[in-house]
């Protein structure tokens, strides 16, 4: 099994319209060979830093799998107005990829 997880830092004010862009967005990943689950996280505020953290985590039969989304047109079609989102976010996504060794 692969995770995948990206990690947006969304700007303090911002979480709610970030919420409603996922809620509201045409997803085809059950229609995708080797998809499992997809989850996404709310984390803690940085008051600090002015963000509050949100991790989107998906896990596939195998990173192959992944690999093979990310360069289908289900995901050309996910991500085709990602770019118009950037005022909602601290920076860029932060990709962090994992294969499972071990589960309960």
């Amino acid at each position: 099994m692969f995770i995948a997880m990206n990690r947006f830092k969304v700007l303090i004010g911002a979480e709610n319209k970030f919420e409603d862009v996922w809620r509201n967005r045409k997803s085809t990943l059950d229609e995708v060979e080797g998809f499992m689950d997809f989850k996404m996280l709310q984390g803690a505020e940085n008051r600090d830093e002015g963000y509050r953290l949100y991790v989107s985590h998906s896990h596939w039969a195998s990173q192959q799998a992944f690999i093979s989304w990310t360069k289908s047109e289900n995901f050309r079609e996910a991500h085709r107005n990602a770019g118009g989102h950037k005022p909602l976010y601290a920076g860029p996504p932060k990709f962090e990829g994992f294969t499972v060794i071990e589960g309960i």
